[in-house]
């Protein structure tokens, strides 16, 4: 588990991070968004507006009011398509006309062996997708997204869900809900992918970062040793999954309540859910096979 941490923001002022960069966070605080999703403002003249948010009118009038007289939006960028990021987009473009950007709709992005699942309809899924977006111009990976005074380089990370971006800014990144700065990510097929969600930590390993600013929670200021441990999070999870089933075969909810014994029983839905991602991940790897065919609700055993 992560270490208990005092962020406490006040909800709806814009607060600067650094130069060049302000946060707002949203008034929808719960178990799965901490204290609320963070919106991002970046630039000092012609601003992107990076996560908008929930579709709430306290805080799109957070973020209009966050907009100086000599300021104005020109940008509004959605890292991924759930509730809690990016409804607003479309009530903020209206207001001050700038365009919508993100990776694509709502199942964009996802790998083909979750495109084959979700044609089942036997996975379940689709927590919180905001399944009417569409943007205004779609985002390819390593795309640069350039504004007046900054520029954002676009990292296709996959895994939270398929059409997830990541935001390179100088040798800062915004990792919205793959990296957080509170909690790991869930998973939950077919929308998310732990398979992608593993390249994806790859990826970002991959180069030294001064800093992370995620989607919910603070600011990440040791980014190294943060994916480090999300990494080995994910592989202790993988482990104690294939103990028990060494032992026996099991259905990922009876597995969830054998592992996250100290999680609340409100989340163990979502527990649940991240179980059933590491069995899937571990069914296409050959180790692990579910009895009768492969659906939520299936018992696996070891192959």
């Amino acid at each position: 588990m992560l270490p208990p941490d005092d962020f406490d923001p006040r909800i709806g002022v814009a607060e600067m991070l650094e130069p060049g960069l302000r946060r707002i966070v949203a008034p929808n605080p719960s178990a799965m968004t901490y204290r609320g999703t963070n919106t991002y403002l970046i630039g000092d003249k012609g601003l992107a507006v990076i996560d908008p948010g929930p579709d709430d009118t306290a805080h799109l009038d957070a973020i209009l009011a966050s907009v100086q007289p000599d300021q104005h939006i020109s940008h509004i960028i959605v890292t991924h398509t759930h509730l809690d990021h990016s409804p607003l987009a479309r009530p903020l473009a209206a207001r001050c006309g700038a365009p919508v950007l993100a990776f694509g709709h709502a199942h964009a992005g996802r790998s083909q062996v979750m495109r084959q699942l979700a044609s089942t309809g036997l996975m379940g899924g689709g927590e919180g997708i905001d399944v009417d977006f569409h943007p205004d111009q779609t985002v390819v990976d390593g795309e640069l997204i350039q504004g007046e005074g900054w520029t954002l380089k676009a990292i296709h990370t996959p895994g939270h869900i398929g059409n997830h971006l990541c935001l390179e800014w100088g040798d800062a990144c915004l990792t919205a809900d793959h990296v957080m700065g509170w909690a790991s990510s869930l998973v939950s097929p077919p929308d998310g992918d732990l398979s992608d969600f593993m390249t994806s930590c790859s990826r970002l390993q991959s180069r030294d970062w001064r800093v992370f600013y995620p989607g919910h929670g603070a600011p990440v200021h040791d980014p190294e040793a943060r994916l480090a441990w999300l990494v080995a999070h994910r592989q202790s999870r993988e482990t104690a999954i294939l103990g028990h089933l060494q032992s026996a075969p099991g259905t990922a909810e009876a597995l969830a309540a054998k592992i996250y014994i100290e999680t609340p029983p409100a989340l163990l839905g979502a527990a649940t859910r991240n179980v059933l991602a590491h069995l899937v991940d571990l069914y296409q790897k050959s180790i692990v096979e579910p009895e009768n065919t492969l659906h939520a609700k299936a018992t696996f055993r070891m192959r």
